[in-house]
C-alpha cells in the first residue's frame, strides 16, 4: 500500500467508527418500568407494636443464647428461601417470637420446629405470614 491509500484507509475506517458511534447515540434506550405491582410497604405492619420487635431483644445472656441457637439453625439449613432466612426471632425472658414473611406452610413449620427445638414448643410464637412468589 503506497502512502495515499493507508491515508484513505484510515479515513473510511474513522468515518465507519464515527457512523457506529452517532447510530448508538441515535437509538433510544429503553426504560424498565414495573407498572405491574406497587412498591412494597410495611408500614402498617411496623406500625403494629402489640406484638414484640426486634428492638425489644432483650440483652440477658439467656435470651441471646436462645435466639443465636435459632439463627445459626435458621442459617445451616440451605434448603430454605431467602424469606425464611430473614425472619425476625424475639426472645424475651425465655419466650420466643417468630415474625416475617416465608414462602411456604412447609416452611413456617420448618422455622418453627427448629425455634422449639431451642426453646421448647411452649415458648414459641410463631407469627410467620406465607408471602407466595411473585
Amino acid at each position: 500500500m503506497n502512502g495515499s491509500s493507508l491515508k484513505l484507509s484510515r479515513l473510511l475506517l474513522s468515518l465507519g467508527l464515527l457512523v457506529f458511534c452517532v447510530s448508538l447515540m441515535a437509538t433510544p434506550i429503553p426504560r424498565y418500568q414495573d407498572t405491574q405491582q406497587p412498591a412494597p410497604d410495611n408500614t402498617k405492619k411496623n406500625k403494629d407494636q402489640t406484638s414484640p420487635t426486634a428492638d425489644q431483644q432483650k440483652m440477658n445472656p439467656s435470651d441471646r443464647a436462645i435466639t443465636q441457637k435459632i439463627r445459626k439453625a435458621i442459617h445451616q439449613d440451605k434448603s430454605l428461601s431467602t424469606y425464611a432466612h430473614n425472619i425476625k426471632v424475639i426472645t424475651q425472658n425465655g419466650k420466643v417470637t417468630l415474625r416475617g414473611p416465608v414462602r411456604s406452610e412447609e416452611e413456617k413449620s420448618n422455622l418453627e420446629a427448629k425455634a422449639a427445638g431451642v426453646a421448647g414448643r411452649e415458648n414459641v410464637t410463631n407469627q410467620l405470614e406465607v408471602a407466595p412468589s411473585k
